[in-house]
């Protein structure tokens, strides 16, 4: 799927219909997930505001809160926005179906919800992600192409997400339509809340059952994760490592891809996904329509015909570190090629 920019209006917000009536002094409510994942206060949270202020004229606020990976919490925080008689909320759901609940309170408060990144179950206004399914199935294809001719011969570990997670299960449902019948799956795990610590016991646990020689890759849902994977493999003296996929482009992630310790990672511009909920939050906020900024229409397991906005995600691998997150100012070269990875940033050209 290809989604051009003006499906959200354009991407520093001048041609969009948000901002142009209808009060501008909003507030904003923004609910993230968690802190250990790199891209929610690095990115996500700073692109928000910034496209909030352009869409009001600088007028809007954006009210913030992190759940810190705590369900409860999230829903806390909503009755607490909705308390502060936000106009309209932006919810990146730490669990989907746990915050229905919230998200009804909302609706009964007559605030708008724009789901962020995970489809949040209950009575969402609008729906704003990467193409999750395709994220999934770029990563099995680069975990095929990395394996050649070795995809038939051994086994590959799975490491996926968060059963509470909806977008897991859709990277889940992406690989497997690329892998299956292609390689056999030795070990698939759901890992509980992402956490790294909690992939790298499922990759030992897999070790120890499939023999540190019979695996010839592994499926890794995210970057995190692929850390924890790679800690694995190495206690377990696997040499050399096998190919190992990721998602996020965090830094760390990029940065054993250049090494090679890890195969790839998907990246996704996040600045266009910020744009979208900003867009559409201030729009609802506003009382006005946003069917000129969407470009699917989704269902959650609560809610039929969800307006949304989906994005592409992109391979990321040695071949492309620097046409990608370098030139969209995600990571610049001297946060990447630090002392350790210098060497291996030069076999590749990236100076």
């Amino acid at each position: 799927m290809t989604v051009s920019l003006a499906a959200c209006g354009s991407s520093d917000g001048t041609d969009g219909k948000s901002g142009g009536s209808g009060k501008e002094a909003i507030k904003v409510g923004l609910l993230l997930p968690e802190n250990q994942t790199a891209r929610y206060e690095k990115f996500d949270k700073p692109l928000i505001e910034k496209q909030v202020a352009k869409f009001t004229r600088g007028k809007g606020e954006v009210v913030y809160a992190n759940a810190k990976q705590d369900a409860a919490a999230q829903n806390a925080q909503v009755e607490a926005m909705i308390s502060r008689k936000v106009d309209v909320l932006i919810i990146d759901a730490v669990d989907a179906k746990a915050i229905a609940g919230a998200v009804k309170k909302a609706k009964d408060a007559k605030i708008p919800v724009v789901a962020y990144d995970r489809l949040a179950e209950g009575p969402i206004d609008a729906y704003t992600s990467f193409d999750n399914e395709d994220v999934g199935k770029v990563q099995g294809k680069a975990l095929l192409d990395a394996l050649g001719d070795k995809a038939g011969s051994g086994q590959i570990v799975m490491v996926n997400g968060s059963v509470t997670d909806p977008n897991a299960k859709q990277f889940k449902s992406g690989a497997h339509s690329v892998l299956d019948g292609k390689v056999t799956i030795g070990k698939e795990y759901d890992t509980l809340d992402w956490k790294p610590e909690n992939a790298n016991a499922n990759m030992a646990a897999a070790i120890a059952a499939l023999g540190k020689g019979k695996i010839a890759g592994v499926y890794s849902a995210n970057d995190g994760m692929a850390g924890g994977i790679i800690a694995a493999l190495k206690a377990a003296g696997v040499s050399p490592l096998p190919p190992v996929t990721g998602q996020d482009a965090e830094l760390a992630g990029v940065q054993r891809v250049v090494s090679g310790e890890q195969y790839m990672s998907v990246y996704k511009q996040y600045a266009p996904e910020a744009a979208a909920a900003a867009e559409m939050a201030v729009a609802l906020a506003q009382g006005e329509k946003i069917d000129s900024l969407i470009n699917q229409i989704v269902d959650s397991p609560s809610t039929k015909g969800v307006p949304s906005v989906l994005v592409p995600g992109i391979a990321l691998t040695k071949n492309n570190i620097k046409t990608t997150v370098v030139e969209d100012g995600v990571w610049s070269v001297a946060e990447i090629c630090t002392e350790r990875y210098r060497a291996a940033c030069e076999e590749i050209g990236l100076r």
